[in-house]
């Protein structure tokens, strides 16, 4: 009988040691968030910079993932196309994965799954906003890890807000995976429209695939 574990107590050495995943540093082993992102309207600028605005002044205040999904990522998945066709979303989505020996269960619930069904597109993982981004890349992992098509590269985004970072898994042969860079509202300029155009990178694949 395997042992079960939560999700949110898992770390980058237990997800090597009970699932093999290899951290890739190759910079073309995730392009989808460098290369051929699309311009961002004069609109959808302003938009992100309101969200900034908004952020920075509520952050005074101790945030929970729910304000985060409230006043970050819910324009920025609206801008992106995700509340349209052909993509769906749904929220704490239960999710169990057993490990290589069959010895040990994560369990969890993911915070936001986009997908186009029956397949996965999108994991996001939202921390309160005084939590590091550490703290939520090998949750949100591990959730990846679950991906029922795992023939399929997944792409996940975590965040606590003010940072936010993307991954992609692949579990052809040895799970691998790699992330991009922390792109921060704590910088001068608005990285929010970097953000932003990544996701609408991603949707276009997608929708372009199907």
């Amino acid at each position: 009988m395997s042992q079960t574990i939560s999700a949110a107590k898992i770390n980058l050495i237990d997800l090597r040691e009970k699932f093999g995943l290899e951290r890739v540093n190759d910079s073309d082993f995730f392009q989808e968030w460098q290369e051929n992102l699309p311009n961002l309207s004069a609109e959808a600028q302003q938009l992100m910079d309101e969200v900034k605005a908004d952020y920075l002044h509520l952050f005074e205040y101790p945030l929970l993932e729910s304000v985060v999904k409230l006043v970050v990522l819910s324009p920025l998945l609206k801008q992106a196309g995700f509340y349209r066709p052909p993509f769906y979303i749904i929220g704490e989505k239960e999710v169990k994965v057993l490990s290589q020996d069959e010895e040990v269960m994560i369990q969890g619930r993911l915070d936001l799954l986009i997908f186009t069904p029956p397949f996965w597109v999108l994991v996001i993982e939202a921390k309160k906003a005084q939590y590091s981004l550490d703290v939520g890349i090998p949750q949100a992992l591990t959730y990846m890890l679950a991906h029922p098509h795992p023939e399929k590269p997944l792409f996940g985004l975590v965040t606590n807000g003010t940072d936010f970072i993307f991954l992609k898994l692949t579990q052809q042969g040895t799970p691998k995976y790699a992330e991009s860079d922390v792109f921060s509202m704590r910088r001068r300029e608005n990285e929010l429209y970097t953000v932003l155009r990544i996701l609408k990178r991603l949707a276009e694949i997608v929708t372009s695939q199907n």
